[in-house]
């Protein structure tokens, strides 16, 4: 009885070890994280930067494609506000 309580206690740490190490990942919170990843998406640091055609027109559309996106919900927005 005793070693099953050990082999159970065993378990149970190796578990809670695993939740807190998957649960604090680096440190930082989802939302600093999303907001990183975003950034890194609309400076286009995932392209290649050799080939600075490529690099400068990734970042132009993308960055178009927010400009585009905040002003259709803006209009959205406005739209829903009106009661039209």
């Amino acid at each position: 009885m005793a070693e099953r309580d050990k082999d159970a206690s065993v378990e149970s740490r190796r578990i809670l070890d695993r939740i807190a190490r998957e649960a604090d990942s680096s440190g930082s919170s989802l939302v600093s994280r999303t907001v990183k990843r975003a950034r890194d998406h609309v400076s286009a640091a995932d392209v290649d930067e050799s080939d600075w055609v490529d690099h400068l027109g990734t970042r132009i559309g993308r960055v178009l494609g927010l400009v585009i996106c905040v002003g259709l919900l803006a209009w959205l927005v406005m739209f829903l506000v009106r009661g039209a």
